[in-house]
């Protein structure tokens, strides 16, 4: 069978290489992956058939938006070209973070080899902060929510304070959104109750502190910062399409992360780090892994932490944070109930373990509280919606999905 590229098969079919990947969704054309990893190839035959046939109209239209801020490959993503998982091997979070709202400077690599305190970090600003009075507004906020509330909740509540302080929140340009972002992300990390004692002026250590109440050792917190930058973007996840959505609108950076916040909490998305956490709390040792796997294929749930809409064969991210985890703490009881339910689900021929089931595990090797994932794939994430709510400010349409109607014959 021959196999062609995707500027090939989008200019034979007269589309743009982004309906390209629509037809693939549902199902109208097969793709490959190269050997490279990085391109999309497509089976010519199939191609000329849909080129006789026209275009297929059998379903409704995909919602396709042209994006330059992250590709997603293989088994990893590809934030504005630049492998994701290089970045989390070597770059601070904040000069990842500047490289994706930017596009400059090209992301400068941690010292050789990475500093271990995570001191070191990136981009306008440094370190980030955000203003002693507005934090202290977020923290008073916060004065009557429940003690044990998970840190997401927290964060929703911070957002909303940053937001209602901050006067310049209108200015939707390109150079004003990085502003907001350093000062959202800081003011979101700080605002959070203080469990240790921060290790550096980094994001990543200052949110440690937050997470966990004992102090940060070098190699799990940058672990930590891995994830951070693992976690950044993922294309137009879910709670991304709804970020594009209200920036669309002209929303403000605030109220877009919101919106994304909103949308992440759900199980089949950030919050799915949760159910990991959980589930990694069931297997007190290893031998208890396969009764808590088929207790949850009996009741036909998902096993959380495994599978990905995406990466069928496999989380490239969720390797690479594993493997720190690993080096960080060998030996640690809970890497090897980790280990348990992977050989578990391998038994089973169930789906491989992804990202937040490697954040999970983080988590629980460090002794955070609950629900520290879920913080950390939002602070993270951040990142991200910002990055498109930048494209979606600058294109200046309203994006309009439209529905294809079921219900009873109109009168």
């Amino acid at each position: 069978m021959e196999w062609i590229d995707a500027a090939t098969a989008a200019e034979r079919l007269g589309v743009k290489p982004a309906t390209l990947y629509a037809y693939v969704s549902r199902g109208v054309l097969r793709r490959r992956h190269a050997d490279d990893g990085r391109r999309s190839l497509f089976s010519a035959e199939e191609v000329e058939r849909l080129a006789r046939r026209g275009r297929p109209r059998s379903q409704p239209p995909e919602l396709v938006i042209e994006s330059a801020v992250t590709a997603l490959g293989v088994d990893r993503p590809y934030y504005r070209g630049a492998d994701a998982l290089e970045l989390a091997g070597r770059h601070p979070f904040e000069t990842v973070a500047t490289w994706l709202w930017t596009a400059t400077p090209a992301p400068a690599p941690l010292s050789d080899p990475p500093a271990s305190d995570a001191r070191t970090g990136g981009g306008d600003g440094w370190p980030w902060r955000c203003e002693e009075g507005a934090l202290r507004a977020a923290v008073a906020a916060q004065q009557g929510l429940p003690a044990d509330l998970l840190p997401l909740d927290r964060l929703q509540v911070i957002t909303t304070v940053l937001g209602a302080s901050d006067s310049l929140r209108f200015q939707l340009d390109r150079a004003s959104v990085a502003a907001t972002g350093r000062r959202l992300i800081a003011g979101l990390v700080d605002a959070l109750p203080e469990l240790s004692e921060p290790a550096g002026e980094s994001i990543p250590a200052r949110l440690w502190s937050r997470l966990c109440p004992h102090p940060a050792t070098p190699a799990p917190l940058d672990a930590l910062r891995a994830a951070l930058v693992l976690l950044a973007d993922h294309e137009l996840a879910a709670s991304t399409l709804a970020a594009r959505v209200a920036a669309s609108a002209k929303a403000d950076p605030y109220a877009v992360v919101l919106t994304g916040l909103g949308v992440l909490g759900g199980p089949l998305h950030g919050g799915a780090s949760y159910g990991a956490e959980r589930l990694l709390r069931e297997v007190a040792e290893p031998s208890q892994a396969a009764r808590a796997v088929a207790e949850r294929v009996r009741r036909g749930e998902r096993v959380p932490g495994f599978g990905h809409s995406v990466y069928k064969n496999g989380d490239g991210r969720g390797t690479v944070l594993l493997d720190l985890v690993e080096r960080a703490a060998p030996g640690h009881d809970r890497i090897a109930a980790a280990t348990a339910l992977a050989a578990e689900m391998r038994r089973r021929r169930l789906p491989e373990r992804n990202v937040d089931f490697a954040l999970a595990v983080l988590t629980a090797v460090a002794g955070m509280t609950p629900g520290a994932g879920e913080a950390i794939f939002a602070v993270a994430r951040v990142t991200g919606w910002l990055a498109h709510a930048m494209e979606e400010y600058e294109r200046g349409a309203l994006l309009r999905l439209r529905a294809s109607y079921t219900g009873p014959p109109i009168r």
